[in-house]
């Protein structure tokens, strides 16, 4: 691959591409292919994987996101796809927009379509009203979220991303009262290690006390060194000290787009057919742990299903 496919929403420059891929060593010529096809050959002998076609845009932001090591991505391959067999709850067949319809009116999340100066992309999860969700529904929120990850994973170009929560319009109480630290670690620990989500920033922005205890939940299920990048602003007016106006929405005083509408075409993007049908095939990449030596999988994913005590999220 040595340019970027146009993406519906999207946008990356086409200088990206060479860009991230020098910060890695990875952009003389062949170089990237050749690590790809280093990855590739190595997916292939793994008896335990169910799914072993995954296309080399894939394979280079595996490569990408563990910062040029081969290994890494190795890791980050097996992780995922053992993520599926062990917490297939996390996971399956849904449209965002049928499926996941009260959902998406009391929470939006979407990324923002034009990239930072150093190429990372900025996803925004903004919170009307959560007095009304059961505790059930969070689930459908870490679904969403990983629905949109396969589709960053074969669609965007990125150095990593800028996360920003906003709960300045709600009552915080009410989303950390219903918060299952367990599940919150799992999904970030997916995210992360599985998806290979490398966070810059989280800014929360709220003015109420209980954000406190939001980050201290936080601080217990991230490592040290994401958990120092979480940010906790007064109000919307802040973050312009942090990301460009160009790229933030209108009602976010940006130029871009307001949040309604990108939301409402993040949520055809998500449930076109195109990408509906992808996420059929990766929710087939899963593992037959008969097939996976016993030693490897004890040493790599003990506690996975429950504390992730030996799977720290970084």
């Amino acid at each position: 691959m040595d340019t970027i496919p146009k993406d519906r929403i999207l946008e990356i420059e086409q200088d990206a591409l060479t860009v991230i891929r020098k910060q890695y060593n990875l952009d003389k010529p062949g170089q990237m292919k050749e690590a790809i096809s280093i990855l590739h050959g190595w997916v292939q002998q793994q008896k335990h994987f169910k799914k072993k076609d995954f296309n080399p845009h894939y394979y280079e932001i595996c490569i990408i996101t563990c910062k040029g090591s081969i290994e890494r991505a190795k890791s980050q391959i097996d992780k995922i796809c053992t993520m599926r067999t062990l917490l297939p709850e996390f996971f399956g067949d849904y449209n965002v927009k049928v499926d996941f319809e009260s959902l998406n009116e009391v929470v939006y999340l979407f990324p923002l379509p034009k990239l930072t100066d150093d190429y990372y992309r900025v996803i925004i999860s903004k919170v009307f009203d959560i007095s009304t969700i059961k505790k059930s529904t969070f689930m459908d929120y870490y679904r969403k979220n990983i629905i949109l990850a396969d589709y960053l994973k074969v669609h965007d170009y990125l150095a990593g991303c800028i996360v920003i929560l906003d709960y300045s319009e709600i009552n915080l109480m009410d989303l950390v009262s219903k918060l299952n630290p367990v599940e919150v670690k799992q999904v970030l620990s997916i995210l992360i290690q599985g998806y290979g989500m490398r966070i810059k920033a989280i800014y929360i922005i709220s003015t109420s006390k209980v954000v406190n205890s939001l980050v201290a939940i936080l601080k217990q299920v991230l490592s040290a060194k994401v958990a120092e990048r979480i940010n906790v602003l007064k109000d919307v007016e802040e973050i312009h000290k942090y990301i460009p106006n160009k790229i933030l929405p209108k009602d976010y005083g940006g130029e871009e787009r307001c949040s309604k509408d990108l939301r409402n075409e993040w949520l055809d993007a998500l449930s076109s057919e195109e990408h509906l049908k992808y996420m059929r095939e990766m929710n087939a990449a899963g593992t037959d742990e008969t097939f996976r030596r016993k030693d490897s999988f004890n040493e790599q994913y003990a506690g996975m299903p429950g504390t992730f005590r030996v799977l720290s999220v970084d």
